[in-house]
């Protein structure tokens, strides 16, 4: 059986469709059969050659999640079977082949079970960003009802899958936003902030009444971390970041006694340390999923394999929702 890949062989080339013999299964893999792979802004840089913390040398197939359908799996796999619907972040960096393609050969510990009611595209989209938003807000914070927790960019990809978790734990979420999308966030349940008309101690003034957060989660980085240090409730507040790669000042942060933890989503995948727990929050999400308490926005647009070029070119220039590639059969 062979494979069909699309593959990028320069930064910001084209995207090159190959055909690749599968490899063979060893103990732990799973084939999966691709119906839908997830675009990320991450995806976009890595074409680029723009994200040094996300190895992935060029010629490569790119994309990091899908959702499918299992082939077959390896003599150690128990947890899965051929015929199963499953969703995951398995490829597109590390050296690993990408989800641009019609079968990807997975570390079956990076896999869970497709929501049930969700569609292939919808499950596609989910894996970065919602073990991302998981790994800050449960792993890192601990997030609990009666809390109040603040995400930046809350109808961006991360955001608005953050909102959504934060809200499912019993929190009282607000969430920064432009002017254009505030029914987005108002929509999923948070109270939106338009930080183009607030300074950072306005609003924590008119919503916290100057105590501050207990959570904040940066999934902007620059200026937005900085903010995020001046809100934190003092001594217990606990600021996250997806993108903490700067050079910032900690003494705003350190003045309040808060705390800062970082989320580096995939050094799993870079390290092969860890990767189970990436399945199983990808488990637990699907239940929540299921359960009515978490849903992905995707974009209105739909792409096919031979539109990857346009998907990509979507991502870069924004889009509200994401970006969902589904391959034919």
């Amino acid at each position: 059986m062979k494979n069909t890949v699309w593959l990028v062989a320069e930064a910001g080339g084209a995207f090159i469709e190959e055909e690749r013999a599968l490899p063979s299964l060893e103990g732990r893999q799973v084939l999966v059969r691709i119906a839908a792979s997830g675009i990320n802004p991450l995806d976009t840089k890595i074409r680029g050659v723009k994200a040094a913390h996300a190895q992935q040398s060029l010629p490569a197939v790119l994309g990091l999640d899908m959702a499918g359908t299992v082939e077959d799996v390896g003599a150690e796999v128990t947890e899965f079977k051929a015929g199963d619907e499953v969703y995951g972040m398995v490829g597109g960096v590390g050296g690993l082949q990408g989800t641009l393609a019609k079968f990807i050969v997975a570390d079956s510990d990076l896999l869970a079970l497709k929501p049930a009611t969700l569609s292939m595209r919808q499950a596609a989209a989910m894996p970065l960003v919602t073990i991302t938003a998981w790994e800050g807000l449960v792993d890192r914070a601990n997030v609990q009802a009666g809390q109040t927790v603040l995400i930046h960019a809350g109808a961006g990809g991360i955001g608005h899958i953050a909102i959504q978790i934060a809200r499912a734990r019993g929190a009282e979420v607000f969430a920064t936003v432009s002017a254009n999308k505030v029914a987005i966030v108002r929509n999923l349940g948070a109270t939106p902030i338009n930080y183009q008309l607030a300074t950072p101690a306005e609003y924590m003034e008119k919503y916290t009444r100057g105590a501050g957060f207990d959570i904040i989660y940066d999934t902007v980085g620059g200026a937005t971390l900085d903010a995020s240090f001046q809100v934190a409730k003092r001594y217990t507040g606990h600021v996250l970041s997806a993108l903490g790669w700067g050079s910032h000042s900690l003494a705003p942060l350190s003045f309040r006694g808060a705390t800062y933890s970082g989320v580096f989503t995939l050094f799993p995948m870079l390290s092969g340390e860890g990767r189970p727990h990436h399945g199983e929050i990808l488990k637990d999400a699907a239940a929540l999923v299921d359960a009515g308490h978490l849903t992905p926005l995707l974009n209105e647009r739909h792409f096919s394999s031979a539109q990857i070029h346009e998907a990509f070119a979507a991502v870069e220039a924004g889009t509200t929702g994401k970006v969902v590639v589904e391959i034919e059969a």
